[in-house]
């Protein structure tokens, strides 16, 4: 009995001192992260406004402020990203068998690559599509100015949503390779699938059917392919 509680104590301090370690080095990178900020900010700017004539304003002294904190914490966790993966990775990888851990690995490596594809994907395809998609309406009569937090706030809010839904295929292949679903059911259920991404894309994206649209149909694509990839590893 005294040996089980002494295992756990020493997963609790593993435990413990891995989340330090985590929370430090996200400290410290916070404060060279915002002074890069503004330059991020404006690089984002001109990925998604391009050549159109529209300005953006703030209403508020401490708007564009605060937005420069929210961009540093989510340039912050994005590269400090590896490291606390690393230190997850290594507090995890002694319970595991040796198949366990090349798999785990390679799903770790998958992950991160696909959320980056995401993120790239919505701030160089999406967003601009959004932007001129709204810019569309404009008339000499009616003109397009967009405050700055809401363009700002719908580029992180999107980036994180379409890093994080390009797990799909992930998440699709996973499920089948550890018998958790049958590929032959899953593959008989795809308009229920349809309908749950499109649901989730309602509930995720800004209230307009061309955000849950360009978030619903590539998804549903990375889910095929998951899909294709497990029915091709089931063959061999």
């Amino acid at each position: 009995m005294e040996d089980n509680d002494e295992s756990l104590i020493t997963h609790l301090e593993a435990l413990r001192s891995t989340l330090i370690r985590c929370f430090v080095v996200l400290g410290i990178g916070l404060i060279p992260l915002f002074l890069i900020a503004p330059y991020f900010m404006d690089c984002l700017i001109k990925i998604m406004i391009g050549k159109n004539n529209v300005s953006l304003n703030y209403f508020s002294p401490m708007e564009v402020f605060i937005l420069q904190i929210k961009i540093a914490v989510v340039l912050d966790f994005l590269c400090c990203f590896p490291y606390i993966a690393r230190q997850i990775w290594q507090f995890v990888v002694p319970a595991l068998y040796e198949n366990e851990r090349k798999f785990i690995k390679s799903i770790v490596l998958s992950s991160s690559a696909l959320f980056i594809i995401g993120v790239l994907f919505c701030l160089f395809f999406i967003l601009p599509l959004i932007i001129n998609f709204g810019i569309s309406f404009s008339t000499s009569e009616i003109k397009a100015m967009f405050g700055i937090s809401n363009i700002i706030g719908l580029a992180l809010m999107l980036s994180i949503i379409f890093g994080l839904m390009f797990q799909f295929p992930l998440i699709t292949y996973s499920l089948i390779r550890f018998n958790i679903t049958s590929y032959e059911s899953v593959k008989n259920k795809r308009s229920y699938v349809f309908v749950g991404i499109l649901i989730i894309a309602g509930i995720l994206t800004p209230p307009d059917i061309v955000s849950q649209l360009m978030l619903t149909i590539p998804t549903y694509l990375l889910f095929e392919i998951g899909l294709w990839f497990a029915g091709k590893s089931l063959k061999n």
